[in-house]
């Protein structure tokens, strides 16, 4: 089954949601996009691309003001970019490259607030991942390898981080349900459930 559909993923922390989109790629044979933007950020810019992985999806308040004073134009190129911190930078980077890899064809887009920037297309599915936090708390522990003590405070502190990052970005609250097509609780379902809703969603919107 193929897609002709661009979608992207958002998540909590220790949601699965990576997971899931990563396989959802899969199982559709379109290309997943998460790590990857940092790549290509990095060679786009000429920065190491350790820098920016530190700074992913972490928001500044500098850009507010480059905006307000109308010295960055998103659709066109990089004005003025200078004197902005990295994060700054690399958000501004990333939304240049979501833009060009959706204008690509179809593929999975993890975070980075793909949905915002691509969502005046109608190609686009977006789909929001969610659990409970005993869930999140167990998965986080198993696959990211965080002390069991301070799992909540962890994944509290990463929710807040994402939620900053994207309301900053995009002025509207992040995992509100009317900002996204579909949201899963990945809690009540499994791994593989949650794809295959996924899947039968798209192929949905397709016919």
């Amino acid at each position: 089954m193929g897609s002709k559909y661009i979608i992207t993923v958002a998540r909590q922390f220790g949601s699965g949601g990576r997971e899931i989109a990563e396989a959802l790629a899969k199982e559709l044979n379109i290309k997943f996009y998460d790590k990857e933007l940092i790549s290509l950020a990095a060679k786009e810019s000429g920065m190491n691309p350790e820098v920016f992985e530190k700074i992913d999806e972490q928001a500044t308040n500098s850009l507010l003001y480059t905006l307000s004073m109308g010295l960055y134009n998103f659709g066109n190129g990089f004005s003025a970019m200078g004197d902005l911190p990295v994060n700054d930078k690399l958000y501004i980077i990333q939304h240049k490259m979501i833009k060009r890899i959706a204008d690509n064809g179809p593929c999975v887009i993890l975070g980075r607030c793909a949905d915002y920037i691509l969502k005046d297309r109608s190609d686009v599915i977006s789909i929001f991942i969610n659990a409970d936090m005993e869930y999140r708390k167990k998965h986080a522990i198993e696959h990211h390898n965080i002390d069991k003590k301070r799992a909540e405070q962890i994944i509290s502190k990463a929710d807040k981080t994402r939620a900053n990052y994207y309301s900053f970005y995009s002025g509207q609250k992040w995992g509100q349900a009317k900002n996204y097509d579909l949201c899963i609780n990945r809690g009540k379902m499994s791994h593989e459930d949650a794809v295959k809703l996924i899947k039968t969603y798209v192929n949905i919107r397709e016919t």
